[in-house]
């Protein structure tokens, strides 16, 4: 029996745009034959970050493979591949990178990405126990996300959200030029890849469609409440639940329920620098994360204040548009060219994704590789590192070599931009931007990049320490989020009556593997403490699998018929002293640059450490021995180790 046949000559004319490395995989998995891996078709390692297609392959060799191709996918037999081994999965995707070196142990990791094991988690209610109700803090990706497990699960819940639609940051954010900057095709949730992306770099409006829609194919919006804010969250110790005081559309409510999920992350709520005179300002002043709709920019002189991510593509989209732009740079930041950014994915390449079995898996799978463990070294410090002031091992330094090199070539006909655009600190010191054209946008005639302070903001512009006043008719702020002000505005009141914030301050958030809090029963949070990825990759694997821990705790909770599980101070400190003893030896803590990652005492609040598999392994199944546990009709008890 065979698979629907693909159109023969589409296919041919598809496979010649094909990523030569996914399609040798492909090949692999569903012939069974190991030597598709092998010379003369093993890959060379790439160069850069590109994807690589041609695989380094003579013109030869990628028409042999192309065609071999053609006949075999063209008639598939039924479930050929299906059967693929996950233990094969790190030996072929080493292969597939020139056999850089996959470790055997993260082949469970590399199967649930790639789809081959699944991370949903079952939920049994025994002798008609019900499920805990969960109230959802969000409805962006991350609850989203959470919606869907519980929705699949049985277990009843309702999603607080305080925009009018789904998607979070990709409903609110709406700047010119605003999309992902990792790549799109790891943006999607393992469980809902989509081969249909139209841009390998999303922009905003195609995001929010895709989480639009996949909450529509899970039937989770009639779930949702719009228009809903949670203000304040306090735990009731005596009927072991969550009291939520919510404002819905101006009036105010109150929702209950035994568990919470925090799905707001950490870059919900925009930052407000404290710059003197903003209220002065005779035009628009805008944040890039409230732009407001049907401002136009055409022909005005715009005011940029910032040079982060959202500058990153927000002033090139203005240059060209905008009279005159400037931009207002406290320090520059380190970005890297990626090749297919700002690309559109080809029709052909798209064919190959829905229609070649395990093509778009394979594809996803080497990007989660290539953007994610395999850099993780180059923000671990060696102290033995010759040079500390400009790098923190060699690798760091080799990159920083080629960024440099890529900027000077960019800025060459303008050399006095140079030290200007050049970062000092190390890369990874911040976070480690996608080149938009920045480069080729600040040497335009019509942008001026000004590094003098910021004295004040006046009625016609911004004036700087220097004297000068630079004409403005808009002032948009890029200077991102209250990252460090986790969980605010929420005032959040735990078992012992004690407010959060006096335990947190106002930037000092810990948290149990980032999901669970001391003194807050059945209360976890998604994209919380210390768990955005500083490696680069995508904040969505970690999402799923903090999600799927979730899911863990309440099937035990069922099971076991407690009612609440708080983390013990015990866990919650031991995993805190090994998170910063790892923080402590990577890039964040270098003294070279400010950085949103960290707090005014020097921690890191924002950044994980931890590789990928690292955290799969702390969040693969709940240790109860971690909990406080209160049974049924019980006192509190702890679980013995």
């Amino acid at each position: 029996m065979s698979r629907p046949q693909i159109d023969r000559d589409r296919l041919a004319t598809a496979l010649e745009h094909a990523n030569l490395p996914t399609l040798l995989l492909v090949l692999a998995q569903v012939t069974g034959d190991a030597t598709w891996l092998e010379d003369p078709y093993r890959p060379t390692p790439p160069e850069g970050m590109d994807d690589h297609d041609h695989g380094g392959f003579a013109p030869e060799v990628q028409a042999e493979i192309r065609a071999r191709a053609l006949e075999i996918l063209v008639d598939l037999p039924s479930g050929a591949g299906d059967d693929l081994d996950v233990d094969r999965l790190p030996a072929m995707l080493s292969a597939s990178y020139g056999g850089e070196r996959v470790r055997d142990d993260y082949a469970p990791l590399l199967g649930e990405e790639l789809g081959i094991r699944e991370r949903w988690v079952d939920v049994p209610t025994p002798d008609g126990v019900e499920p805990p109700r969960v109230a959802i803090i969000g409805g962006g990706l991350s609850g989203l996300c959470q919606a869907i497990h519980l929705q699949r699960a049985g277990v009843p819940y309702v999603v607080l959200e305080k925009n009018h639609d789904v998607g979070g940051t990709w409903f609110e954010n709406t700047y010119p030029g605003c999309g992902v900057d990792s790549p799109t095709h790891l943006y999607a949730f393992s469980f809902e890849q989509r081969p249909s992306w139209s841009k390998y770099f999303a922009k905003q409006e195609e995001l929010h469609a895709y989480y639009r829609g996949v909450a529509e194919r899970h039937g989770v919006l009639d779930h949702f409440r719009f228009g809903h804010e949670v203000t304040a969250a306090r735990w009731d110790d005596e009927r072991s639940l969550w009291v939520l005081d919510v404002v819905a559309d101006g009036h105010e409510e109150v929702v209950e329920a035994p568990v919470v999920v925090s799905a707001v992350g950490l870059l919900n709520r925009p930052a407000i620098p404290a710059i003197d005179g903003l209220d002065d300002f005779d035009g628009p002043v805008v944040h890039t994360a409230e732009w407001p709709e049907g401002l136009d920019v055409t022909g005005k002189r715009v005011a940029v204040v910032g040079t982060g991510a959202s500058a990153m593509q927000l002033v090139p989209a203005l240059a060209g548009v905008a009279e005159r732009v400037t931009v207002h740079q406290r320090s520059p930041q380190w970005s890297v060219p990626y090749p297919t950014y700002g690309r559109e994915v080809p029709d052909e390449v798209r064919f190959l994704m829905e229609h070649v079995p395990y093509y778009l898996g394979w594809y996803r799978l080497r990007l989660m590789w290539k953007m994610g463990d395999r850099l993780h070294p180059l923000l671990q410090i060696d102290p033995e590192y010759a040079h500390p002031d400009r790098a923190i091992n060699r690798g760091n330094d080799a990159l920083r070599g080629f960024l440099e090199r890529f900027i000077r070539h960019e800025l060459r006909e303008h050399p006095e931009l140079v030290d200007d655009a050049l970062p000092t600190y190390p890369v990874y010191g911040k976070r480690l931007l996608m080149d938009n054209g920045w480069f080729r946008t600040i040497r335009r005639d019509d942008v001026d990049l000004v590094t003098g302070p910021i004295e004040r903001v006046e009625a016609g512009g911004v004036r700087t320490a220097d004297g000068t006043l630079h004409e403005a008719d808009v002032v948009v702020l890029a200077t991102g989020f209250q990252s460090l002000r986790v969980l605010g505005p929420m005032e959040i009141v735990g078992r012992s009556g004690t407010r959060l914030r006096e335990t947190w301050g106002e930037d000092d958030a810990r948290a149990y593997l980032g999901i669970a809090i001391r003194d807050l029963p059945n209360f976890f949070c998604l994209y919380g403490p210390n768990t955005n990825t500083g490696h680069s990759g995508t904040v969505v694997l970690g999402v799923e699998l903090q999600v799927r821990y979730v899911m863990q705790l309440i099937a035990a909770m069922v099971e076991g018929g407690i009612e609440s599980v708080e983390v013990t101070e015990e866990a919650h400190d031991a995993y805190n002293a090994e998170l910063d003893a790892a923080l402590d030896r990577t890039i964040w803590t270098h003294p070279g640059m400010t950085t949103y990652y960290r707090n005014s005492r020097g921690r890191i609040v924002v950044n994980s450490p931890w590789k990928y598999l690292d955290y799969w392994r702390h969040t693969r199944e709940p240790d109860l021995a971690a909990y406080e546990v209160r049974e049924r009709g019980a006192s509190p008890v702890t679980t013995p180790a």
